[in-house]
């Protein structure tokens, strides 16, 4: 896990963190089996339902020879709870006796403090994923090896949803064409198909992976990658937003949205030079990378949304971009306790084939040509430089500096929607989002453990974030930049094993930060304000304990000081649909090894059933088992 851009081996989006996986292969036969359930009791507004699932993976490996293989397969089944609500705002109603009399609405103050009303339940959404993975290498010697991994995974999703409403007989209202109004405590609210709009989805990726690696750990190594990532099928079928339950589940016209052909593609090539040996002055590293990302949507209509083919255009939105770069970096140990990593990055960024169209027409009928959007390319250099100190065995003081150019995605580019007849695009010009970052750190090893400190600081022009431009009449609302951000804070991290007791494991972090929003011209509301989903505090603690080789006993904490959602700071209140909230919850698990092949455990997540939000809700307390064995 690497924090920050700090190492020219990676590229603008690592303002943020990188995670870099090393798997294994087997050096003889093995087997492995997993089984797992989970459940919760979710109650929040009108809803109170379990919510259920499992999952069960197998895998099996071995090697021959200069071959191995590796073959994995799981699958999870889920039912999920709802994620969204029904709403509206009690002042959108008109006083007087229109509509269908009903009840079970549940009055709520919405993130503004507003007041508003949650008519029902959606997103509930049962999901069944397939996956299957297929590991191959070769050794061409003992210090080169070539593997190829080619995964498959399904999704096939169905959405549903849940009114609350009852009218005076009972029976569960949710609007219909001939009678969409309903009446709440003596106001009438005008419902629609989308409050309430079921959707069916059937995905189906695939995913290649071609590598080739020397390991001599001696004076040269290198290393080629290339990678293929394919939405071969990505559709989702929703009725009409004009159409209404309970008829729209037996089917009717509809529209089908298709991503099939959205993916992207890599190649990277890297070299390692040590002249003096691994353990030698210098250690310098290059490469050359190529990502290529291309976006295709679109949305048709369809007779039958449940199982209608796709007809004529309803929209549609492509296209693509590249990131060519090169980087070096050398690391410099120039004195037994000093040592240096100064590199940097060269990025040439391109985007084309952008395009959206609408469903107008001409007047022979025939579909208008989508508008197409200029092609764009951009250049920039990002330099990164470390140095690190260890005056002594047990302190080691580190300060890093770097800059990462975040380009924008094919899909905050290009994407967009149909909103009352009208096209919905992003901004095909949108600028690159560009950071400056720096840390101080401190390491104390107290022999059981390490003691870090990190002081950071960022600084953050163009950022990428979804806001309204109120500059411009009509005001617009899509993926725009920022103007100016800053972020300091200072994190506090300790990590021990066998702390005060034989068996005992401990790993805690203290975070504080202030990141404030200093330019916005496109929003002036939010000059000044809290950068959304940044909370001043967070904190975390997990203890494992193993008083012997069969039991092992866990438990964490996790905290959030207060969150906002929006850019002006405008959603003081976070416990609500939509609202981001403060937290404190926590977990526990406990693990039992049977014998030397199988191990179970169990847990309790959100042990305090605790509510809280991120927009949509978190689960409430959930329990979960495993069953799991290794050969």
């Amino acid at each position: 896990m690497l924090y920050g851009p700090f190492s020219a081996a990676y590229s603008g989006n690592s303002a943020g963190a990188v995670v870099d996986y090393i798997t294994r292969s087997p050096k003889a036969f093995e087997a492995h089996m997993k089984l797992q359930w989970f459940t919760q009791q979710f109650r929040y507004y009108g809803t109170d339902d379990r919510f259920s699932g499992g999952a069960g993976s197998a895998s099996l490996g071995s090697r021959s020879g200069d071959w191995s293989w590796w073959v994995n397969v799981n699958r999870l089944d889920s039912a999920g709870q709802p994620i969204a609500f029904a709403n509206r705002l009690v002042s959108s109603g008109v006083v007087g006796t229109a509509g269908t009399p009903v009840t079970g609405a549940v009055a709520d103050k919405n993130p503004k403090n507003q007041d508003w009303l949650i008519l029902g339940d959606t997103n509930r959404i049962h999901t069944v994923q397939d996956h299957a993975k297929l590991k191959l290498a070769y050794d061409f010697s003992p210090t080169l090896r070539a593997s190829y991994t080619f995964g498959l995974w399904t999704n096939q999703a169905d959405r549903e949803v849940s009114s609350y409403l009852r009218d005076a007989a009972g029976n569960t209202v949710y609007g219909s064409t001939a009678n969409p109004k309903v009446n709440i405590d003596g106001r009438d609210y005008t419902l629609t198909g989308s409050d309430f709009a079921p959707s069916h989805g059937k995905l189906e990726h695939l995913a290649h992976g071609l590598s080739v690696k020397s390991n001599t750990r001696g004076t040269w190594d290198w290393e080629a990658a290339a990678s293929l990532y394919d939405y071969a099928k990505d559709e989702v079928r929703s009725p009409l937003p004009t159409a209404f339950l309970p008829a729209a589940a037996q089917g009717g016209a509809g529209r089908i949205t298709d991503l099939k052909g959205t993916g992207w593609n890599t190649l990277a090539l890297k070299g390692i030079w040590r002249p003096d040996g691994p353990q030698g002055e210098h250690i310098a590293e290059g490469g050359l990378q190529c990502d290529a990302f291309k976006l295709r949507t679109l949305v048709s209509n369809t007779t039958d949304w449940l199982g209608g083919e796709a007809g004529s255009r309803f929209s549609a939105f492509n296209g693509n971009t590249t990131l060519t770069s090169a980087w070096a970096q050398d690391a410099w140990r120039f004195s037994p306790t000093w040592k240096a990593v100064v590199g940097g990055r060269f990025e040439h960024w391109r985007a084309f084939n952008g395009s959206v169209a609408d469903n107008s027409v001409f007047v022979d009928g025939s579909l208008t040509p989508p508008k197409a959007f200029v092609e764009r390319s951009e250049s920039h250099f990002s330099p990164k430089a470390a140095l690190s100190f260890a005056p002594f065995d047990d302190w080691t003081f580190k300060a890093s500096v770097g800059r990462a150019v975040r380009m924008p995605t094919v899909a905050e580019l290009y994407q967009g929607s149909i909103s009352a007849g009208t096209i919905v695009n992003n901004d095909p010009n949108l600028k690159p989002e560009k950071s400056w970052t720096g840390e101080l750190t401190a390491e104390h090893d107290i022999g059981v453990g390490l003691l870090r400190a990190t002081l950071f600081h960022e600084r953050t022009q163009d950022a990428l974030y979804s806001q309204t431009n109120v500059s411009v009449t009509p005001n617009v609302t899509n993926i725009q930049n920022i103007d100016a951000m800053r972020t300091t804070g200072l994190e506090l991290a300790a990590q021990a094993s066998d702390f005060g007791l034989k068996g005992l494991d401990l790993s805690a972090s203290l975070t504080h930060a202030d990141s404030i929003i200093t330019k916005n011209d496109k929003f002036p509301a939010s000059v000044g304000q809290w950068q959304p989903r940044v909370p001043k505090w967070r904190a975390n603690l997990l203890t494992t304990w193993r008083p012997d080789d069969a039991w092992s006993f866990t438990g964490g904490v996790r905290y959030s000081g207060k969150q906002y959602g929006t850019l002006d700071n405008s959603d003081p209140n976070g416990f609500t649909y939509t609202g981001v909230s403060s937290f404190l919850v926590a977990d526990v698990r406990v693990q039992y090894r049977i014998d030397k092949r199988w191990k179970a455990s169990a847990g309790i997540d959100n042990i305090g059933n605790r509510s809280y939000w991120a927009f949509h809700p978190y689960t409430q307390r959930t329990f979960n088992a495993e069953l799991r064995y290794d050969l």
